[in-house]
């Protein structure tokens, strides 16, 4: 027996046998090649094929993970029919009379290493997506393409790494978790796992050896237990039958009130990045949604989203919930999460840049065009605006200004609106002590406790080198969260936390008792999060 130490995606337990993925990588040899034109149309025809792929991944990825986390392959597909790619490889066959299969290999290989070393976070992520494009073409050159084939039995996965299209390929009945040596806990794939509930460990060095192993995933110790003893086993099994018995048991809470032994009543919301996703909050029995990811609008897209495509979004929303609370983020673009249609200039700290409320504030026509579609939407059903990544009382009169201007408009040309909440994201320290003056100022706080942490602990939360001392518990962090919560009850402005702190059920009881009025996790964590509420007694 062996136990290997790594970093868990996802809690839960997976036991069965080992399935080293290996991607196959192709040796690829320059050949010198006589007919160039002929060349080209085997590139194009190539390049064609792996369009039709990623459009079938995207379809796949639609039904099983989500809108959001289907999105990826509609970026691989901007890029696959990015100028630059595509010059490069043409150039490369033209002037060095060489295959396909090398041009393409060599050029993905100097766009990785590009966007490798550049110093925006965002393009270095992207290295992975041209790799896995350029594997993919020249895979379809070559005339061979894994199927992502598990075999008749589920087994738990291993590999160097997964890219998310590798991923989506293979069929989630036969995958019991996965086991990679590289990667992030903020990788596509690690989303992915989380998205699909599949135990998955990073940071485990992975071998041929493992091939064929029984192993178990102890996603709660973070460790992959290799060849377990009989008694090793006995004890897992059990475990693994009591997760099985208390995700049965969660069911029972479906329908049940979110409140405390001592009466209190929170709400429990979800957060969803789509229309898309509504299912699940329905299918998870959620109050209602607290965060409802405004940019994917704008991100699924090669162009400015209209006020009525945006209108048509956020009247499905409301409707949908049927009077439940829907909480829509106005547009939070930037940092790592860019749109190329938006032409931002590259900047050497993203995360403190050019971004959320701020561009709305300076590009008033995309935020205004936002603003009506939510106004025209809030005539539909329960509807709350949230404005993120805010840092002055200066910002919230502004947008509040806007926001009067755009009702006597509608009142002007008799177009109908309803009342609606507005509120603020608290992610930065300058918003958390200046929270008394804020909460004036506004309905509710919503708590952004990813970006709160990542500002209050200096550290770059995607930064996968610094996982070790990220540390969401930090007394820094709580006592943020607690100090916004006290202000904000002082002027009858409601807290909640919509980061994934929110889901963190070790700190569930010690955010009731601050006295945190909303919890907005992901939709799968609704129902484990309604237990401990309904188990707590806040008072003491």
């Amino acid at each position: 027996m062996k136990r290997y130490a790594g970093k868990s995606i996802l809690k839960g337990i997976a036991i069965g046998k080992i399935l080293f993925y290996s991607k196959g990588e192709q040796l690829v040899q320059r050949k010198s090649i006589e007919n160039v034109a002929a060349e080209l149309e085997r590139f194009e025809a190539a390049k064609n094929t792996a369009a039709q792929q990623l459009h079938m991944l995207y379809e796949k990825a639609l039904k099983e993970v989500g809108e959001v986390n289907a999105a990826i392959f509609e970026v691989h597909s901007m890029m696959l029919e990015d100028d630059d790619f595509n010059d490069s490889i043409k150039n490369m066959i033209e002037s060095q009379k060489i295959n396909a299969e090398y041009a393409v290999a060599a050029t993905g290989d100097n766009f990785a290493k590009m966007f490798a070393e550049m110093d925006d976070e965002y393009f270095q992520a992207r290295s992975a997506d041209i790799k896995d494009i350029a594997e993919r073409v020249v895979g379809i050159l070559h005339g061979s393409q894994n199927s992502g084939d598990l075999g008749d039995e589920p087994v738990i996965l291993a590999a160097k790494d997964l890219a998310p299209s590798e991923t989506v390929q293979m069929d989630k009945s036969k995958l019991l978790g996965f086991v990679t040596e590289l990667g992030s806990a903020n990788s596509h794939t690690a989303i992915l796992a989380r998205t699909m509930n599949i135990p998955a460990l990073i940071g485990i060095q992975v071998s041929e050896e493992l091939n064929g192993k029984t192993a178990i995933i102890d996603g709660v110790t973070g460790e992959l237990i290799v060849d377990p003893d009989a008694e090793v086993l006995r004890e897992y099994e059990a475990k693994k039958q009591e997760e099985l018995r208390q995700r049965e048991l969660l069911q029972e809470l479906k329908g049940k009130e979110d409140v405390t032994l001592d009466g209190k009543h929170i709400k429990l919301f979800a957060n969803i990045g789509s229309v898309g996703d509504m299912a699940k909050v329905l299918a998870n029995d959620a109050d209602g949604i607290g965060l409802f990811r405004s940019e994917f609008l704008y991100l699924e897209k090669n162009d400015y989203p209209s006020e009525e495509e945006q209108f048509q979004a956020y009247k499905t929303a409301a409707e949908t919930m049927a009077g439940k609370k829907v909480i829509i983020r106005t547009l939070d673009i930037g940092a790592d999460k860019q749109v190329d249609y938006f032409h931002l200039d590259k900047e050497d700290n993203p995360a403190m840049g050019y971004r959320a409320i701020r561009i709305c504030l300076d590009r008033q026509e995309i935020f205004r065009t936002q603003l009506r579609a939510l106004l025209r939407a809030s005539a539909y059903g329960n509807l709350g605006v949230m404005y993120p990544m805010i840092i002055s009382v200066d910002e919230v009169r502004q947008i509040k200004k806007i926001v009067e201007e755009l009702k006597k408009e509608f009142d002007d040309s008799g177009i109908p609106y309803g009342e609606f909440e507005q509120g603020i994201m608290i992610e930065t320290p300058a918003a958390v002590m200046i929270s008394d003056l804020l909460a004036k100022e506004v309905d509710f706080f919503s708590i952004g406790t990813n970006d709160l942490t990542q500002y209050t602990l200096a550290i770059d939360r995607q930064n996968a080198k610094l996982d070790n001392i990220y540390d969401s518990h930090h007394e820094a962090v709580l006592r943020m969260i607690q100090m916004t919560v006290e202000n904000g009850h002082r002027e009858n402005c409601w807290v909640g936390i919509c980061g994934e702190l929110g889901a963190d059920t070790t700190l569930t009881e010690t955010f009731l008792k601050m006295g945190v009025d909303e919890l907005s996790v992901s939709p799968s964590c609704v129902l484990p999060i309604r237990k401990i509420i309904r188990s707590t007694k806040i008072a003491d």
